[in-house]
């Protein structure tokens, strides 16, 4: 797989370019990778590589796909060998048919590596992305490599928040119409016109998919008050990440406080904290020259 052959800073400019456009500045493949669990499970699972070098692997957040992160894959594969992938039951990956917990998503994310022979690898995680990556690193702290951590869940259980996206999240799924995609992408933001028509479409396609909004419901087990708890991200899986994270909160993140975040960075040896403004929970979306620049820095710096 070859790495990019051009400037990414030269097309990846404006909020409203395109996905494909962004991601025709490199040279990458889209395809699918069957990974198994212990339990027996297959999960025909979307990807998308690009790039040569250490492997990055790029996690999106709850309901999300791959595409949550279109806007960074040419600048992070200058450097990287970069892994963008739908979860189980998530994106264009096979339907969930039963509640999806931590474990699953931690042991999906083990076969996908042993799937591509990686040993080892920094791990991306944006909201729920960040919580399986933190649950993994405490999990298999010899297969971790560095940590970003956009927004990650997991340490907090809001009722309102918790309640918005079930409810916001299965509206968008049983009803996948302009409307309600639009208003759960938008929540998602500070600025509701970072939701482009082009996602809107894309989000839409997936979550009509025959048998999408059944998946989606064990998607949401998260959201339940009890199911949140025995899965909450604790003090000792901070203490336990190996190496050096970053904790990259917002000015205007829906899921909470940025003290969320710098609590968190704190309990992590070797933990960062940076704010970036003008952004709501997808900060590699809505500011993503930023994010790009402060992922590189923490990446490429030497131990």
């Amino acid at each position: 797989m070859s790495g990019a052959q051009t400037d990414p800073g030269s097309v990846i400019q404006r909020e409203d370019t395109p996905v494909w456009v962004a991601l025709g500045a490199v040279e990458h493949r889209v395809h699918y990778v069957e990974v198994g669990t212990q339990a027996g499970t297959t999960w025909r699972t979307r990807v998308l590589e690009a790039g040569r070098g250490d492997p990055l692997v790029l996690m999106p957040g709850t309901g999300g796909h791959l595409e949550a992160y279109a806007h960074n894959v040419a600048a992070l594969a200058e450097h990287f060998h970069v892994i963008a992938y739908d979860y189980p039951g998530h994106g264009y990956t096979t339907h969930a048919t039963a509640d999806l917990e931590l474990d699953t998503y931690v042991e999906h994310l083990t076969g996908l590596l042993d799937a591509f022979g990686i040993e080892k690898a920094h791990l991306n995680g944006e909201s729920l992305g960040g919580w399986v990556a933190i649950k993994f690193a405490a999990a298999h702290p010899e297969r971790t490599g560095k940590l970003i951590l956009n927004t990650p869940g997991g340490t907090m259980a809001s009722p309102e928040v918790m309640d918005r996206i079930r409810g916001l999240s299965q509206a968008a799924a049983d009803d996948p119409s302009d409307a309600r995609i639009r208003a759960r992408l938008q929540w998602l933001m500070a600025d509701p016109a970072t939701v482009t028509d082009e996602l809107v479409a894309i989000r839409q396609a997936i979550y009509s998919r025959p048998g999408f909004a059944d998946s989606m419901r064990h998607i949401l087990c998260l959201q339940d008050a009890d199911v949140r708890r025995r899965n909450m991200v604790t003090d000792a899986d901070l203490a336990a990440v190996p190496g050096p994270a970053l904790v990259i909160w917002t000015s205007d993140d829906p899921s909470g406080p940025a003290g969320a975040g710098l609590e968190m960075a704190e309990k992590i040896t070797d933990g960062r904290f940076e704010l970036i403004t003008g952004a709501g929970h997808w900060p590699q979306w809505e500011q993503r020259e930023k994010f790009n620049a402060l992922a590189l820095e923490f990446l490429r710096e030497q131990s």
